[in-house]
C-alpha cells in the first residue's frame, strides 16, 4: 500500500489543473510614443565645458601646419585662431566618441541602400526576367556561338518606335551634324 501512495505521489501534478495560471496579451507597442522622446543627443558627444578647458590636443603651429596642408587661408588674428581651435577641439572629441561605440557582431556596411531579405530578393535579376532577352537570342556554328536575333529598332518608353534619325527634327544640317547659329552679339 506504501509503494501505490509513493507511485501516487511521484505521477500526480504539483499543481490542480483548476489552478493554472492564465496568462494575458501584451498590449501593443506604440511607436509613436516611443519615438516622441529622445533617448540621447548629439551633445553628448560633444566636449563639455569643463573638459573642453583642459589641456588641448592640438597646438597652434600644428593647426598652421594643417591649414597649410589644406590649402585654407591662415587665421587673421588670435580669437579667430582660438575660435579654430575650439572647433577642432571639439571635432577631435566628436570622432573619439564616436571612435568608443562597441561595433562587435555589427555587419560592415557594404553601401547605403536598402539591403533587407525583400529588397535583395526585389533587386536580384533572375531567369524570368531574361527569358524575353534570351528568346532574341540563337545558336549558330560549330562552336555554338551565340547571335542577337536583331529586333525592331529602339523603343521609346512612350511606345513610338524611334527611325533612327537623330538629325531629322534638326533645323539646319550640314553632313552629320547639327548646326547651331552663334548670336553675333555675343549674349545668348
Amino acid at each position: 500500500m506504501a509503494s501505490l501512495r509513493a507511485a501516487y505521489e511521484v505521477t500526480r501534478p504539483l499543481r490542480q489543473p483548476g489552478c493554472l495560471r492564465g496568462y494575458s496579451t501584451k498590449e501593443p507597442v506604440d511607436i509613436n510614443s516611443i519615438l516622441a522622446k529622445p533617448t540621447w543627443s548629439v551633445r553628448s558627444l560633444l566636449p563639455t565645458k569643463s573638459s573642453a578647458s583642459s589641456t588641448p590636443s592640438i597646438t597652434t603651429k600644428q593647426l598652421r601646419h594643417l591649414l597649410r596642408l589644406s590649402a585654407l587661408p591662415q587665421p587673421s588674428n588670435a580669437e579667430e585662431e582660438q575660435s579654430m581651435l575650439q572647433t577642432l577641439e571639439s571635432q577631435i572629441h566628436f570622432v573619439k566618441e564616436i571612435q568608443q561605440v562597441d561595433t562587435d557582431g555589427v555587419e560592415p556596411l557594404r553601401s547605403i541602400r536598402d539591403e533587407t531579405p525583400d529588397a535583395v530578393k526585389e533587386t536580384t535579376i533572375g531567369l524570368d526576367q531574361l527569358r524575353e532577352a534570351l528568346a532574341m537570342e540563337r545558336v549558330s556554328g560549330r562552336r555554338k556561338r551565340i547571335h542577337r536575333v536583331q529586333g525592331e529598332k529602339n523603343i521609346r518608353p512612350d511606345g513610338e518606335t524611334w527611325d533612327g534619325n537623330a538629325l531629322g527634327s534638326a533645323s539646319k544640317t550640314k553632313g552629320r551634324y547639327f548646326v547651331v547659329e552663334a548670336v553675333a552679339n555675343g549674349s545668348s
